[in-house]
């Protein structure tokens, strides 16, 4: 019995979702850079960029996915974040 809650406790966890919201982004950011620039604060999994479909640029926010929960707490401790000369 003990296995099969840990084992739910586990599927769960694993399925836990670390994201953050990024705005202000310089229309010149691409995601492969925010991905880099993200990645020394922890393992990022993804980074949705949307696009507007009518203007072909991305609408200047994003959401990076990270690997832990730690890896967010990371990112939220240092006091600005500034891409490009522009602070997101």
């Amino acid at each position: 019995m003990a296995a099969a809650s840990a084992a739910r406790a586990l599927g769960r966890r694993s399925r836990q979702v670390f994201d953050i919201f990024v705005a202000e982004v310089p229309w010149t950011v691409s995601s492969k850079e925010l991905k880099e620039y993200f990645s020394q604060f922890g393992s990022v999994q993804r980074c949705q960029l949307p696009f507007d479909r009518d203007t072909g640029f991305h609408r200047r926010y994003c959401w990076i996915k990270f690997t832990t929960p730690e890896d967010v707490q990371n990112v939220l401790q240092k006091d600005s974040h500034i891409l490009e000369g522009s602070k997101v």
